[in-house]
């Protein structure tokens, strides 16, 4: 039953009315409350309350003055739901203090494919607390057996939690665990603030990323702890004037620019004007990369600064990938068509897992340019490690270790 509730939940968005509120809390002149266990929310773990939170949503969306949805303390299993706007204030907030679960199993996730949780078109936004279990293992498994059976068809999955076509929104204090797909999306959105966000998954747990941005602008992410299975940032295309500071990471893929160049439906792909400052990459497979695939595809990234991050025990500390091929399968021979450039490494130090720290592998038709490193000290099993540069153009600025190929 729980599945079949779910199928036909995931296709429900809930638009805003012309109504007064339904349930109407304590708020007075500060605003109204809407709690989900006045719509019929249980915080079992077991009753399928995606139909209350999206009446709650739907009636505070209406309210014209600032409103509340309420989560209580416990455990509340919602399946997909877009709590859609916009909405009559720009003073809308979802405050959990409780559990959202994601359906268990895989399947529930088809008729809704990408997303579990969405804020779809809503300005003046304010996510605050809560813990989101996408209960992902069961996908993860399928996943990992599809290479000894073809046959076996596995989901994409399900985002945990998305932020699309929506402006001046702020997420704070949010743990998303164990995330289907991505864990936390930001897609065609301006003015997004990221606070104190968490997200735990396991090493193994594929297509995992923490945080991944889209097409959006002026992006800020702060003290984030990121423990994951791929990218523990991730920066897509269509990304300008973005802030990231303060972030943990590890284990996890590191913070990535990319991939670019792999059709993602844009004519042009480009990514600028990104800031990453005071990082800290803990046994992770690459700390801070940009990546692109070898194609035709028109793009580039450029005004990019790295500053202030420490590496400890990270296989690839510092990289520029334009040959990106993950699986290493039907990889192209294309030089990319990205072009790198101002690119920015300061105060950048730790240890790496290999000999080879430093890796500028740039295309060879667009090879990047104005790269730069200043301060830089990586060292290999306690000597100074190597550095690789290929079709790259740069300087190098007070000490630079190990020493520079630029």
């Amino acid at each position: 039953m729980l599945g079949l509730l779910a199928h036909l939940h995931a296709a429900l968005v809930f638009l805003p009315n012309n109504g007064g509120p339904a349930w109407a809390g304590p708020g007075g002149g500060a605003g109204a409350v809407y709690d989900v266990t006045r719509y019929g929310a249980r915080p079992d773990g077991m009753t399928d309350a995606t139909l209350p939170f999206l009446r709650a949503w739907a009636d505070a969306c209406r309210s014209p003055r600032p409103a509340t949805v309420l989560v209580p303390p416990g455990m509340f299993l919602v399946g997909s739901a877009t709590f859609m706007g916009p909405c009559a204030t720009r003073a809308v907030t979802f405050n959990v203090a409780g559990t959202l679960l994601a359906p268990s199993g895989y399947g529930w996730d088809s008729a809704s494919p990408g997303r579990w949780l969405t804020f779809e078109s809503v300005e003046g936004l304010a996510v605050s607390g809560g813990t989101l279990d996408g209960r992902g293992a069961p996908l993860w498994a399928c996943k990992q057996q599809q290479p000894q059976q073809p046959r076996l068809h596995c989901p994409s999955g399900a985002s945990s939690l998305t932020i699309s076509n929506s402006r001046d929104v702020v997420v704070d204090g949010l743990r998303s665990m164990n995330s289907e797909l991505f864990h936390v999306v930001v897609l065609q959105s301006n003015g997004v603030t990221l606070n104190r966000v968490t997200v735990d998954a396991p090493e193994d747990s594929p297509n995992t990323d923490g945080i991944h941005i889209h097409m959006s602008s002026h992006v800020s992410v702060y003290d984030a702890n990121i423990r994951t299975g791929d990218d523990c940032v991730s920066v897509g295309p269509g990304n300008s004037n973005l802030w990231i500071e303060r972030v943990a990471c590890g284990p996890g893929h590191g913070i990535s620019i990319g991939s670019l160049g792999h059709q993602q439906g844009l004519d042009m792909e480009d990514v600028q004007n990104v800031t990453v400052k005071t990082t800290w990459f803990t046994g992770t497979s690459n700390g801070l990369r940009i990546k692109t695939w070898g194609s035709s595809k028109q793009g580039f990234v450029r005004g990019v600064t790295f500053e202030d991050a420490t590496m400890t025990g990270v296989h690839n500390p510092i990289i520029i990938d334009q040959n990106y091929c993950p699986q290493k399968v039907g990889c192209s021979d294309r030089s990319s068509s990205i072009k790198i450039s101002e690119v920015k490494y300061v105060d950048i130090r730790g240890w790496s897992t290999t000999p080879v720290a430093v890796t500028f592998n740039c295309s060879r038709s667009h090879p990047c340019s104005g790269i730069s490193m200043q301060d830089v000290k990586l060292m290999y099993d306690r000597r100074v490690a190597k550095s690789s540069c290929r079709n790259v153009q740069g300087r190098s600025v007070g000490l630079v270790l190990p020493p520079s190929c630029l």
